[in-house]
């Protein structure tokens, strides 16, 4: 009713629910459920303590098995893709008109005449504009992914096995420090690399259109929390082609209501109705160190 504390939110008891109940409840006959899933708990926290002390024998440990231990404070992240993409084939049109990426081939052929470079050259604006007009992109399908997330190995200061501790969601219609919408996730068509880059170039396989906010400026006084925009120009927001290793994380994002709270804003629209928004800084530990 009340909402979660502070520097906490729903997916601590959510995690809990799926490890306490719902894992718990497939594991019975759906027939006098509680006393089985009691016993299913029970039996799995001692065969998970058992597996832990023979891990402890095995390794010759002459120390207690359990020495408690603060965790660590290190931000250490792995990002990680699934290994095959979420669609195999996207339509560019599809990515336009059902992933919100409006100008998806001009904003590829802008990453692709800057990436194609010569090493220390330095181009304005204009002259790029004029270099990407002259690409033309060769494929007109793509391999779509719809997420993206970052893994940590000691996550609570224990060796225990990698956990996710962040993801970003890229589907039809959703999602130096900037903040971005990520409106798609892809990877160029192989048979389209050698068209597009020398052969002494290798691309990146996994490439996200973003639609960019204004940058981070002095955070409110009041709550400490920094205000971000849509970037426009000429109308237009300004849009990307970045490699997914430049997305440091997610970001929950706070609308700006103003004195009332149009009804019509709803949770599939609101990036796109909203002009402003504030960027929680307190979701996590990894977003206050990275973004205050």
């Amino acid at each position: 009713m009340f909402g979660t504390t502070d520097n906490y939110n729903t997916e601590y008891t959510e995690r809990l629910h799926i490890d306490l109940a719902k894992d718990a409840y497939r594991s019975t006959n759906h027939k006098n459920e509680f006393a089985q899933m009691m016993t299913w708990l029970e039996r799995r926290e001692k065969v998970f303590r058992h597996e832990k002390y023979i891990q402890w024998r095995l390794i010759g440990n002459t120390a207690h098995p359990h020495q408690p231990r603060p965790p660590e404070m290190t931000f250490c992240r792995t990002q990680t893709m699934t290994k095959h993409p979420t669609v195999k084939a996207v339509t560019t049109d599809r990515v336009v008109n059902e992933y919100g990426a409006m100008h998806f081939n001009e904003s590829l052929a802008r990453y692709v005449a800057k990436v194609t470079l010569p090493a220390n050259t330095t181009i304005t604006a204009r002259q790029l504009e004029d270099r990407a007009a002259d690409i033309h992109i060769p494929f007109r399908t793509l391999p779509v992914f719809h997420k993206v997330k970052w893994l940590s190995a000691d996550v609570h200061g224990h060796d225990d096995s990698p956990v996710t501790v962040d993801s970003v969601h890229a589907r039809p219609g959703r999602s130096g420090t900037f903040a971005s919408d990520i409106r798609v996730i892809f990877s160029i068509p192989p048979k389209a690399v050698p068209k597009l880059f020398p052969s002494t170039f290798q691309p990146p396989q996994h490439l996200a259109y973003v639609e960019w906010f204004s940058p981070f400026r002095v955070p409110n006084r009041d709550h400490g929390l920094h205000k971000v925009s849509r970037i426009i120009k000429n109308g237009e927001h300004m849009a990307s082609i970045i490699p997914i290793s430049n997305i440091r994380c997610s970001a929950h994002l706070i609308p700006h209501f103003g004195p009332v709270a149009p009804r019509e804003w709803t949770s599939s629209n609101i990036l796109d109705e909203c002009s402003s928004f504030y960027v929680n800084t307190y979701i996590d530990r990894y977003s206050f160190v990275t973004l205050r």
